[in-house]
């Protein structure tokens, strides 16, 4: 059964001044480094991206998240922070923080590669090290990898015993795009598995000024914490897109549908927005992870394929919607909003790449536009216009779809007479179509 206890310190009050190491300077590893470096903890993050790492020592972050910039130049100024490439550099720390990519392979299971070769080298770093080190794996892996892969190959590598030598832990993270520094330093919960005590004390103590419920389980079960809580977030996300379809050809507003829902305590007001589909790269990418791990061991994933199967539906509804009012082909189409959500630039599994793709398949003229995201979006999908302003994008086209609910999509004056596919609840104008309402 799970233990829970409560930390109940300030949360301004500083870490204890842990060296810590970071395997991975993608998006959780760098959130993650850079906030324990400001909770007082002197973080090292290495990656094998030389100009990744070059680009962070130089005050750069390789990508957008609200307060990190400002965040790294402030832990690299106190020098409690510093990018590397070197893995030894693991053997000057107490605890070793794993947060690489697992992407999902054709199949839908998670490839855990980047994971265990993190551990091979961690292992290698500390074989020679003196004293207890931890490490703790905060990437997504399917549930038993810990066990079964990564402390057998730490301990092979190391020369030492688990529980002796050094300790493991499962300690996921639930990081939102957009808010993720402060989903870290204040949230729901810190779930630690791991059934060796002083791995344990280690993770306690690392995250000892940050004030939540510590849920302590097994390895396994942190794991599958991790992925149950995504695929129950993405359900509630296509229960309602698919009740919103329903509401639609009613003439019925879902919006309205949802407030009244959501006043059932049972159920309540989150998730509940209606729209073109989420992306990203964890609610996907675990939902199909999970439904891999259930076929593994003889299950039939109904719900979880469903949750994947109306998702990738959703985003061409706005397509459906825009050919009942005008021919696509040939036709000049806008296209507001690249990124997966406002916040980031991310468009990992966007609905505006199945919405793009499809508007180029059926022939017609694609004008883009992101505050963020076009960057990001130009290696994905070439063959569109990318306009600077939405004022651009909106002149240049003779229909506009709202795919990301940046505010600046909001205002009706925008948009004059076009016709306007909002997938996103962005607005209303005179000629006005929303996807589920």
């Amino acid at each position: 059964m799970a233990k829970m206890a409560r930390r109940t310190n300030k949360a301004s009050a500083r870490a204890p001044g842990a060296r810590v190491s970071v395997i991975g300077a993608g998006y959780v590893g760098l959130v993650t480094g850079l906030c324990l470096a400001d909770m007082g903890c002197e973080v090292v993050c290495i990656d094998i991206d030389q100009e990744k790492v070059d680009s962070l020592n130089s005050s750069a972050t390789p990508f957008h998240e609200q307060g990190l910039e400002v965040m790294l130049q402030r832990n690299l100024r106190l020098k409690r922070f510093r990018a590397s490439h070197e893995i030894g550099d693991v053997a000057g720390t107490e605890v070793t923080l794993v947060c690489v990519n697992t992407p999902s392979r054709r199949d839908g299971s998670l490839d855990i590669k980047g994971v265990l070769s993190a551990a091979s080298e961690i292992g290698k770093a500390i074989s020679k090290k003196d004293g207890h080190h931890v490490v703790a794996v905060k990437s997504t892996v399917p549930p038993g990898t810990l066990e079964s892969q990564v402390i057998p190959i730490l301990e092979r590598r190391s020369g030492k015993r688990h529980g002796e030598g050094f300790g493991a832990a499962s300690n996921p993270e639930f990081l939102r795009e957009g808010s993720a520094v402060k989903d870290f330093l204040r949230p729901d919960r810190i779930v630690i598995g791991t059934r060796d005590e002083r791995a344990y004390s280690a993770m306690l103590s690392l995250y000892s000024s940050i004030d939540a419920p510590v849920v302590r389980v097994t390895p396994p079960a942190a794991e599958m914490i991790k992925l149950a809580s995504n695929a129950f977030l993405a359900a509630r996300v296509s229960m309602i897109n698919e009740l919103g379809n329903v509401c639609k050809e009613l003439g019925i507003d879902v919006r309205e549908v949802a407030e009244g829902v959501g006043m059932d305590r049972r159920i309540g007001q989150d998730f509940l927005r209606a729209g073109c589909g989420f992306g990203g790269s964890c609610f996907p990418k675990d939902v199909k992870g999970l439904a891999a791990v259930a076929r593994e061991k003889g299950i039939e994933p109904l719900m979880l394929d469903s949750i994947i199967d109306v998702n990738e539906k959703q985003p061409l509804r706005m397509v459906e919607l825009l050919e009942r009012h005008m021919k696509i082909e040939g036709s000049r189409i806008g296209v507001l909003g690249l990124a997966f959500k406002p916040g980031t630039d991310d468009v990992r599994e966007a609905p505006s790449l199945r919405i793009v793709k499809e508007l180029l398949r059926r022939g017609a003229k694609v004008y883009v536009h992101d505050y963020k995201a076009m960057d990001v979006f130009r290696k994905e999908v070439q063959m569109v216009t990318f306009c600077r302003t939405p004022k651009e994008c909106v002149k240049l086209s003779d229909a506009v779809l709202i795919v990301t609910e940046w505010p600046g999509y909001s205002d009706p004056s925008l948009y004059g007479d076009k016709l306007v596919i909002d997938g996103r609840g962005v607005t209303r104008t005179s000629l006005y179509e929303g996807v589920c309402w």
